[in-house]
């Protein structure tokens, strides 16, 4: 398993881990994962995520498009080397089938096929990697999903998948509960749940499956409806595995626990909270614009009505929403269920005007190797304040969490249409000895839209308050350098002015996980800290 070398060591395991490995690994073990294979489903689960048919049609070439970013495999992915563990888990979770499924066609079908037998060959018994609980559950969701698609007139692909469902679900049973204990769980408990439904001999799974989905949407999901990694593509997943579990359950004639239907019921609105005017999804820890008709069906899918949520004080995010105008902001303290999603961005925000996004956060590198990785989890990757070229939360050289705002305070007031956020973090006390606090308004036409940074206590050298504009936005400062014009896509013009001080325009770069990084530009604002604080008022106009 030349792929997956060198990720068994990358971290070391505790005791219990490590005994429960040795034990995974004995030659005796994959024995008691033997018993009767099925020869057909029960059920067929009818819902499972979008396919793209390009992506599709790159997998035939050998492409493969996993955590955004498009790896050369070759026809046999399970000899190829390659190191990120994020990309690993997608190849092993099976969910690109989707993009195969999507092309249709004997073509695709065989290519499935021949990828399914051939990670057989190479992952039939336990591996630290490809037979993790939440990749596990991934690929059983995805075998089970697609069944009929893989199986269609092959008896050998039928057979094989069949045999090795049931083994994994067997394996999956004892090792659910001890899968990540983020976003990743709800994979491993999808896989625990469609196996218990779709796979004759596995039924006794389900009760204590839907045991543990209740006690990770009581853990992960806030109650205003977001998820604690703060991650707006990681509550669209976990809303599409929601979806996807109710339906199963409801096609199979199980009842639907209230504990589900009650977090989709929640979600739904915070995910409408996150999406920008032209239906994509905001920037925020480690989150991607995402494809509209993606967001749409799993929208449609909850059933759920309604507007979007304005206020979510749980989850750390502000909507102010004004004629055309949406202004998103990250209000919240860091979320530490998973130290590789955080960003520096507190109390950043982004802004669009109807389909044009205007301010924007820098995004996200979509693999943990590529080498933007930590330059987009800096506090200057995102449209806020930094100071003395810092971040407002501490990395390690490996990229875990050091330390981070203890106390981020938002109050909300509205008037006639108006809105006014006054905000404050307190992530530089122990760096620098200041806090920082930002106040926004923005007015009922949603044409004039304020902000005010202030820098309070007697610590820094310099501040700097950065404003990175989307690529469709181009902007050029006016004369005597005291304001800058913009003009967005569709033509509409803006007006950005500011004062404390000196205002410039830079590079900068864009990640919206559709394709390479953009280059783009950003307003700064910088000066000095004299002990004494800062006081700095910008404002957006349309013009």
């Amino acid at each position: 398993m030349k792929n997956q070398g060198s990720v068994s060591s990358r971290t070391p395991a505790s005791g219990s881990r490590s005994l429960r490995h040795l034990l995974y690994a004995s030659p005796f073990y994959h024995l008691t994962l033997r018993g009767r294979t099925p020869d057909t489903l029960r059920f067929s689960p009818p819902a499972y995520r979008l396919g793209d048919p390009e992506a599709g049609r790159g997998i035939l070439e050998g492409f493969f498009t996993l955590s955004h970013h498009r790896a050369q495999l070759g026809q046999d992915p399970w000899i190829a080397s390659m190191d990120d563990p994020g990309q690993l888990a997608d190849l092993h979770g099976f969910s690109w089938l989707a993009d195969l499924f999507a092309i249709g066609g004997d073509e695709a079908r065989a290519r499935a096929g021949v990828i399914l037998t051939s990670w057989v060959e190479h992952n039939r018994k336990w591996h630290e990697l490809s037979w993790r609980p939440d990749i596990l559950g991934e690929r059983l969701s995805a075998w089970l999903a697609f069944y009929e698609f893989l199986s269609a007139d092959n008896e050998n692909t039928k057979v094989v998948l069949l045999e090795m469902a049931m083994i994994q679900a067997r394996h999956l049973g004892r090792s659910c509960a001890q899968a990540p204990g983020d976003a990743r769980k709800f994979k491993a408990i999808q896989g625990l749940i469609f196996a218990s439904i779709c796979l004759p001999g596995a039924e006794s799974l389900l009760e204590s499956s839907l045991d543990l989905l209740a006690k990770e949407i009581r853990t992960q999901i806030f109650p205003d409806g977001g998820h604690s990694e703060r991650n707006p593509s990681q509550l669209l997943d976990v809303l599409s595995r929601f979806n996807q579990i109710r339906a199963l359950l409801l096609a199979a004639h199980e009842e639907v626990p209230l504990d589900l239907q009650g977090v989709i019921d929640k979600v739904t609105p915070m995910l409408r909270a996150l999406r920008h005017g032209d239906g994509g999804l905001a920037l925020f820890n480690g989150g991607f614009e995402e494809k509209r008709t993606l967001i749409d069906t799993v929208l449609a899918g909850t059933g759920v009505r309604g507007k979007a949520l304005t206020s979510a004080p749980h989850s750390g995010f502000q909507r102010l929403a004004a004629g055309r105008t949406v202004i998103i902001a990250d209000t919240g303290k860091p979320g530490f269920s998973n130290a590789r999603s955080i960003h520096a961005g507190t109390l950043s925000f982004e802004m669009s005007v109807g389909k044009d996004r205007l301010v924007v956060n820098c995004g996200a590198a979509s693999t943990e190797g590529e080498k933007w990785f930590a330059a987009m989890r800096s506090t200057a990757a995102h449209s806020t304040l930094s100071a003395d070229e810092i971040d407002s939360v501490q990395f390690s050289d490996d990229g875990s969490l050091i330390s981070g705002p203890k106390i981020v305070e938002c109050t909300r007031r509205e008037a006639d249409g108006a809105v006014w956020l006054d905000t404050s973090h307190d992530g530089y006390k122990k760096t620098i000895g200041i806090l920082h606090r930002r106040k926004f308004f923005l007015d009922a036409s949603g044409e004039d839209f304020r902000g005010e940074d202030l820098v309070e206590g007697s610590g820094g050298r310099s501040f700097c308050v950065r404003f990175h504009l989307h690529p469709g936005v181009h902007a050029s400062q006016v004369q005597g350098r005291d304001a800058v014009l913009l003009k967005l896509g569709s033509g509409a013009g803006w007006q950005f002015q500011a004062s404390g001080g000196v205002i410039s325009l830079e590079e900068s770069i864009y990640l919206s996980g559709h394709g390479e990084p953009r280059r783009c530009e950003q307003i700064v604002i910088a000066g000095p800290l004299h002990g004494d604080g800062a006081q700095i008022k910008w404002r957006f106009h349309k013009i």
